[in-house]
């Protein structure tokens, strides 16, 4: 089983999140139980290929 991050918080009526390396792809949940069904279900989107030109985060080690 892999373990991913995510960066998540309570607005109003909502738990809005999104995986730490792809901050530009967020979802929702009415509840936080509900947040992380929808982060599971991105996971399998974004490197399921369902969702076209993901834009990525990375680190570049400079001197």
């Amino acid at each position: 089983m892999q373990k991913i991050r995510y960066i998540y918080w309570e607005d109003d009526d909502f738990w809005l999140g999104h995986r730490e390396e792809y901050p530009d792809y967020m979802t929702q949940g009415k509840t936080l139980e509900e947040l992380v069904e929808n982060l599971k279900d991105l996971f399998k989107d974004l490197h399921g290929g369902a969702i076209p030109h993901v834009r990525r985060v990375a680190e570049l080690e400079v001197a």
